[in-house]
């Protein structure tokens, strides 16, 4: 299936949440399904990372 004006070819929403925090964004990856696939692992797995390292920092 192709994508729509609202929404595009690429377009993915990754959320992280813990205990009462929640966050999400949208994200805009070009390439065909396995690149987007790799792109969206890859920005899923960094977003984890920065809010490990941020709750790390903040019980210190």
């Amino acid at each position: 299936g192709g994508g729509s004006p609202e929404k595009p070819v690429g377009t993915v929403w990754l959320a992280w949440g813990a205990g009462d925090e929640v966050s999400s964004e949208r994200r805009h990856f070009a390439g065909n399904r396995d690149e987007v696939r790799r792109q969206t692992v890859i920005a899923a797995l960094e977003g984890l990372i920065r809010r490990t390292v941020r709750e790390i920092k903040n019980q210190g």
